[in-house]
């Protein structure tokens, strides 16, 4: 059976809504609509559709969840950083090239168009809009993709259980991460303007 016919656990209506999203630019679109989630919560993807509010880790989960139904692999990868908290970003293919879908609390941390030929390009996409509250560029690695797939017989159900889905977090701390910059060139960036600063926080939830 093919991966977009499959319910996953979903009710109809769910898959309807999720269906509707229809490419990977309308999960972000969905992404963009929610509130961001500012809670010490990892709800799974059914939380997320009613509740329709996420953070981070949420709103990848849920968007590889949605590309999953759509037809795509649900993948997901993990930014690494210093000084900052990571961020987890679900990434598809289109053409060979490498997209991504996000939700965050800084403006330049979400969607990424399919243009980039390779994860690492992708990854360095995030660089100069991954920033602190102080201005620092904290990016520092990226992670190989993980099929969320790989938990299906682990954990049934998982899209649309009741539990926190926080064991994700704790599988990416643990995958291998690619150093994205050398020694000397951390040693030699500088922080972002005010302006640049700004920018990245526009929309910015802070309580």
């Amino acid at each position: 059976m093919a991966t977009g016919r499959r319910d996953f656990g979903f009710t109809a209506r769910e898959l309807s809504t999720l269906r509707s999203f229809r490419t990977p630019r309308g999960v972000q679109r969905a992404l963009d609509s929610m509130p961001y989630h500012l809670a010490p919560t990892a709800w799974p993807p059914r939380r997320v559709l009613h509740e329709w509010t996420a953070h981070c880790l949420e709103g990848a989960v849920f968007a590889a969840a949605a590309l999953r139904v759509l037809g795509f692999p649900p993948l997901l990868l993990d930014l690494e950083a210093v000084q900052d908290t990571d961020h987890v970003i679900a990434v598809f293919k289109e053409r060979e090239h490498w997209g991504a879908i996000a939700k965050s609390n800084f403006s330049g941390l979400r969607y990424r168009e399919p243009v980039h030929r390779t994860l690492r390009e992708l990854a360095m996409s995030y660089f100069e809009g991954y920033v602190n509250l102080r201005g620092d560029r904290t990016l520092r690695a990226y992670s190989r993709p993980i099929s969320l797939a790989r938990f299906d017989g682990q954990r049934p159900g998982w899209m649309t259980s009741g539990g926190d889905v926080w064991w994700v977090a704790e599988h990416l701390v643990h995958v291998p991460h690619v150093p994205l910059v050398t020694p000397l060139m951390i040693r030699r960036l500088t922080r972002v303007d005010r302006r640049s600063l700004d920018a990245a926080r526009l929309g910015y939830q802070s309580s």
